[in-house]
């Protein structure tokens, strides 16, 4: 049995910013130019096949740029990338403006200094209200040997393993 609930936008904000998560740069080459965009939202899907997903509003004016491209890199950030999470998580201007990336074998770009890469083709997007659940099909991926924190983002505010960001 269904029941509706009236839930505020606001309040459901809240109580999920209790969940702690890492962040990604998702980015692609849309006719030979860099996009891309922030998110909190990823995750890995299956083992068998390597597939992971993100979720991205309906309202992002990259997401469909990403799509239009097919391939794309999430670029998992490290905590020194905090600068470069809040350049792409705004729209307009360019975000790649004096970042250091090299183009993966999808084409997308991959930041320089990110804990991982995981290249992707774009397998499958679902309706999720006002999001879009995003499928991407792992095509290579790569990790830093160094040892290294995550930029994290907990209650509304970046933070490092053991404390703020």
């Amino acid at each position: 049995m269904h029941t509706s609930v009236d839930i505020a936008p606001d309040r459901f904000r809240q109580v999920m910013s209790h969940f702690c998560s890492g962040i990604v740069v998702v980015t692609a080459s849309s006719d030979g130019v860099p996009v891309g965009l922030a998110c909190q939202s990823f995750a890995s899907l299956s083992l068998d096949p390597p597939l992971i997903t993100f979720n991205v509003a309906r309202t992002s004016r990259s997401w469909p740029l990403v799509r239009a491209a097919g391939g794309f890199a999430v670029n998992i950030l490290g905590a020194a990338q905090r600068a470069t999470c809040q350049v792409f998580a705004v729209s307009g201007a360019d975000k790649f403006a004096g970042l250091s990336w090299q183009p993966g074998g999808t084409g997308a770009p991959l930041l320089a200094d990110a804990l991982a890469h995981i290249e992707c083709r774009l397998e499958a997007v679902y309706d999720g209200g006002d999001h879009e659940i995003v499928v991407g099909r792992v095509v290579a991926l790569q990790a830093t040997a160094e040892p290294a924190e995550p930029l994290l983002y907990y209650r509304r505010e970046y933070r490092r393993l053991g404390g703020h960001g």
